[in-house]
């Protein structure tokens, strides 16, 4: 463990870590610390005890050194004495503690919906996190009942939040012990029918928007919106869609046959920016993000097209099942969609058997979209 005698200036230069976090121990007071992640948080904190238990103090910036020292001397000598209390920590503090160490075990869009839902649900602000009780949480959690699905995953990344909480001692108590977990929602297994997929695919093929594009891509590939939506033109190539596995739900890269059909939607995209759909206000060609507009999109496409009880993916479902229909083998479906749960194939076979059966599934795409055409 780094030790360093701890100054004002000394603080400000200690360098981040590649990845994870380090923590520099000051040389004048046994204990004393200061952990640096690698997001650039820097925060104080204490080690008490045989267990070497860490305490934060607070965030470098908001609560000076020489605060935080006389804090840890305090804790050091309280806890020598049998009477130590958790460190005041704001919940936006907190939250950003738990941030930081996410980054070292989570995918960049789980810390980005970890982020919304903590800033968007969890308003406490400045109120210490060890005073949040159940009530507190349950009157927030309570105004997602409309929202099943969202509901019960807010309702995770609060316990999430809050155990982690716990164990850095920063709570004695997680106020979500108290809490009964929301109901999940059934897993859905809407199909749409021929009629309403060729109403949703007529629509979509009138490229009148990037949310048009987006829809057809997803009927014609079977892929996730999400997936679809961040395409990029270096992933294209004359003949595949190469999916890497950072942009992938299970982190597995997914390469995809193209077809004429597929290729009229390519072509329609402008190649001003790295993205086929990028975000509706572009500042930079080169640092702007993806399309991001689903909701208001969503509700004037159904409009459009007359078909409202469905959701981008029942598509991907509902491709999986006109696949199936036409003859094409299980496994080829699998691999298109870029299932890991493995479905026909054994254990041992996904272990072994390496092949993509790329041919069946560019002949099996020839064949279902030769099928669209019909619906148009």
């Amino acid at each position: 463990m780094p030790k360093t005698s701890l100054t004002d200036k000394g603080v400000k230069a200690l360098p981040l870590p590649e990845k994870g976090q380090i923590t520099y121990w000051d040389t004048g007071l046994k204990g004393f610390g200061v952990r640096v992640s690698q997001g650039g948080t820097k925060s104080f904190l204490v080690m008490l005890g045989a267990d070497r238990r860490r305490t934060m103090i607070g965030k470098v910036g908001v609560i000076s050194l020489k605060d935080a020292r006389a804090t840890a001397r305090r804790t050091i000598a309280e806890h020598t004495l049998g009477r130590v209390r958790p460190a005041a920590v704001t919940f936006d503090e907190a939250r950003d503690m738990y941030l930081d160490q996410c980054t070292k075990k989570n995918r960049a869009k789980t810390i980005r919906d970890y982020r919304n839902i903590l800033n968007r649900e969890g308003k406490f602000g400045k109120k210490n996190v060890a005073d949040i009780t159940a009530v507190d949480v349950l009157r927030r959690l309570k105004r997602l009942e409309d929202t099943p699905t969202y509901h019960h995953y807010t309702y995770r990344v609060f316990r999430a939040f809050f155990n982690h909480c716990k164990r850095s001692h920063l709570i004695e108590h997680s106020p979500m012990s108290s809490l009964v977990p929301p109901s999940v929602q059934k897993s859905r297994d809407r199909v749409l029918t021929v009629d309403e997929l060729g109403k949703v695919y007529r629509t979509a093929m009138t490229l009148s928007t990037p949310f048009h594009k987006i829809v057809a891509l997803c009927i014609q590939t079977g892929q996730r919106k999400g997936e679809i939506a961040h395409l990029q033109w270096d992933w294209i190539d004359d003949d595949t869609i190469s999916l890497p596995a950072e942009i992938t739900k299970n982190k597995k890269p997914n390469v995809i046959p193209t077809t004429d059909q597929m290729w009229k939607v390519i072509n329609s995209c402008s190649s001003d920016c790295m993205y086929l759909f990028p975000a509706a206000r572009i500042m930079d060609p080169n640092k702007t993000t993806v399309f991001n507009g689903w909701s208001k999109s969503f509700a004037a496409f159904k409009d459009e097209c007359g078909v409202h009880s469905f959701r981008v993916h029942d598509l991907r479902r509902s491709v999986a099942t006109v696949l199936a229909e036409q003859g094409a083998q299980q496994v080829w479906v699998e691999k298109l969609l870029n299932h890991t749960s493995g479905g026909t194939q054994s254990p041992i076979a996904q272990v072994y058997n390496r092949y993509q059966y790329r041919d069946e599934i560019r002949t099996a795409l020839v064949k279902y979209h030769t099928y669209l055409d019909t619906l148009i």
